[in-house]
Parts: structure tokens; sequence; C-alpha cells
């Protein structure tokens, strides 16, 4: 089977692109993730035959060919949609990078600049990769990802076990051209009893290769 086929009558569920987290109606904590590898892996995924659903934040990217696709803002929408969409799924890809805290309060008004500082209160956001991964109607196959600036593999398997994982696919984003931002990646990817590594190329090259993997992973469970 071509890897064109390979995902032939799956259905994928792809989160892709940062959460925004408002502070004011003008201000909000967000992050640097531009959606591209999630995009890739829409798109990739649709292209190898299956059934994509993605679930976007704000990006400016276009949707994928063959993709259906939900745009979010929060954390907590986000979750929702997933949520949502979830019955059913083969596969569910992380690839959003999903805020960790989020704004106590959100003010209705735009805060007025008043002192020298400012104190925000922030509480955690719903952790919706370990979410799915326990939930009772969970993916035959749940990938997360885990962008980190230093001891990619102690972090990236201690996600894996945690969050109770089949895969997780782990990069460093501080080294140049990687990750957050470009139109390049390279990944290393990790099973409960495996790491393979996706050497860097344009983040379409580094999508198509993850799902193969991912592919071989549903074959084994067949």
């Amino acid at each position: 089977m071509t890897d064109n086929a390979r995902l032939a009558g799956m259905r994928l569920l792809v989160s892709a692109g940062p959460t925004f987290e408002d502070i004011d109606p003008v201000r909000f904590l967000g992050n640097r993730s531009s959606g591209k590898m999630g995009f890739a892996l829409a798109a990739e995924a649709a292209a190898m035959g299956a059934q994509v659903t993605l679930i976007a934040g704000p990006v400016a990217l276009p949707t994928p060919a063959g993709v259906r696709r939900i745009d979010v803002r929060r954390a907590l929408e986000m979750r929702t949609a997933v949520l949502a969409e979830l019955p059913g799924q083969d596969v569910f890809v992380a690839a959003a990078a999903v805020a960790d805290y989020m704004p106590e309060h959100t003010a209705a008004q735009k805060i007025k600049k008043t002192g020298d500082t400012l104190t925000l209160v922030l509480v955690k956001t719903p952790d919706i990769l370990a979410e799915v991964a326990g939930h009772p109607e969970r993916p035959r196959c749940v990938v997360g990802f885990a962008a980190e600036t230093g001891d990619l593999e102690r972090y990236a398997l201690g996600k894996l076990r945690e969050k109770r994982l089949d895969m997780i696919a782990a990069n460093d984003v501080s080294q140049p051209g990687v990750g957050f931002e470009c139109d390049d990646n390279a990944l290393s990817v990790f099973t409960a009893d495996a790491r393979q590594e996706i050497p860097f190329g344009p983040k379409s090259q580094v999508a198509r290769a993850l799902l193969v993997l991912v592919a071989d992973r549903l074959d084994l469970k067949l």
C-alpha cells in the first residue's frame, strides 16, 4: 500500500495553532505557535485518504484541501470543540499549543493604566490531551506534541506516561529554524518502547513522516 492510501477510511482529529486567553477586550495571553505544523498534518492526512477535522486556534492560514475546519480562540473553546468531535475518531493529533493558564477573570472593559504594576491572577486551563487519552470514546491512537527548550527526552517521556499517550512528537524549539513560526521542523517521536527521528525538513515532509508512523501503529492494533 502506498503512503497516499495508508489512512484510507480513517477519521483523524487534529488540533492546531495557539489559544488566546483574553485579559480584556484588547489584550490577551498567547504564544508563538503559527499553526503551520498542525495544518501540515491535516493536509497530509487528507492526502493519505483520511477524513480530517481540524480544530484551529487563531491563525492566518488557509484551510487545507479536503479538510473540515472548526475555528476557536480560547482553551475552553478548543476543549469543547475537541470533545464534541471525538466520537468515532480513529486518531487524535494534538498539535495545538494550548495555553497552560488563563486569566481568572476577563475584564469587560479595557483595563486602564493606573499604576506601576498590574497583577493578574491566572488559573490552569483544562488538559485537553489528557482528557482525550482517558475518555470513554478514546481514539485508537492519541498523539501529543512537546515543544521543549532542553532535556527533551526526559520531558517527552514524562508527558507520554503521565497523559497515557500512544505517541509523542517532541522538538527543541531553542534550535534555529525549528518549530514555532518556521516552515521547517525536526521531530523525535517517542512511544513506550521506541524512539524514532524524523530529520529536519519542510513541515509537510515532517508531517507525512509522522503520519506514516501513526499508520504503522494503527496496523499493529488491527
